[in-house]
């Protein structure tokens, strides 16, 4: 098996999370290396770096605007990634042990959108900084989203920290925060705004949450809408073929008395036993707390939900 093959099976094989961290990889190293290329041709290592990072010029954006997308995947320095990876890696098992991938990874790209739009905002705004020239590029507003989110969500959560020992999650976030505010008059003001607008979602995600909403199922909704576009559509069997693993059924040539049948059991039955799931759901959560659910018992929860909105 080549490397190519091995990556690929390894990728295929791994959680949401660590895909999320191996696209960033993935991209940071064809940035470098389309980078050193330049430099060795031309004596400048900037050239692809312009097409996926956010200018701070909304006139710029308009004219590129999927790096409201790329930016917040793309790295160029290797303590930048290397923190980030590493930060999105302990905080983002954290926020598995509450909530399920689909959600880790919808608030990371809200996040990173509403890192975004605060700096736009911002640039474009606030009259001392319109005039100014900024790129914003890093995906620590969608892993700064995760913190807070999580933070606010198990605010006593132990971590264990080398030297300082066991410290609550909440001053962690608490303290990150504090250092972007406070950074805001430094060099990287663009990031530390777009870290704020990070956290911002954050914050309006456990709200949400307490309400019983999830604001990341509408951009899952978008991403699968997406990615269905690049699936090739499966292949319908005819009716009068068998397949080789067993035979074929044609269930067009029911009757209508057992049509009827199911028609007039089915929805019944299924309302009964969706019913039973959630007060025993229900039961659970209040008995142990949301921790104490599965996956499947969470997820079923948020649908459940949104049905009765």
């Amino acid at each position: 098996m080549s490397i190519v093959d091995d990556i690929k099976a390894r990728y295929k094989g791994s959680t949401l999370l660590v895909r999320f961290i191996y696209i960033n990889i993935a991209v940071f190293v064809v940035l470098r290396l389309v980078g050193f290329i330049s430099f060795l041709g031309t004596g400048s290592s900037a050239s692809l770096v312009q097409w996926v990072e956010l200018p701070s010029s909304f006139h710029s954006f308009l004219l590129r605007p999927w790096t409201l997308i790329t930016y917040m995947f793309s790295h160029y320095d290797v303590m930048h990634i290397l923190f980030n990876m590493l930060w999105l890696y302990w905080l983002g098992r954290i926020f598995l042990e509450f909530f399920n991938p689909r959600q880790m990874g919808g608030l990371y790209v809200l996040g990173g959108i509403g890192g975004a739009a605060l700096y736009l905002l911002c640039y474009n705004l606030i009259p001392h900084l319109s005039g100014s020239h900024s790129l914003l590029l890093g995906a620590s507003a969608s892993v700064l989203a995760i913190v807070v989110a999580i933070a606010l969500y198990r605010p006593d959560y132990p971590i264990q920290l080398f030297l300082f020992g066991s410290i609550s999650l909440k001053w962690i976030a608490i303290i990150t925060v504090f250092i972007d505010i406070i950074g805001i008059e430094n060099n990287n003001m663009g990031g530390h705004i777009a870290h704020l607008g990070g956290a911002l979602v954050g914050l309006w995600f456990w709200l949400e949450m307490k309400r019983g909403h999830d604001i990341t199922s509408w951009i899952n909704r978008g991403i699968d809408a997406v990615v269905m576009l690049f699936k090739k559509p499966k292949q319908k069997a005819t009716d009068n073929r068998t397949s080789s693993r067993g035979p074929s059924f044609n269930y067009h040539q029911s009757t209508s008395a057992s049509r009827d049948k199911v028609k007039d059991n089915a929805p019944k039955e299924a309302g009964v036993l969706d019913e039973e799931k959630l007060d025993e759901i229900l039961g659970k959560l209040k008995q142990s707390g949301y921790a104490a659910l599965t996956d499947e018992e969470r997820e079923f929860l948020f649908n459940a939900s949104r049905r009765r909105e």
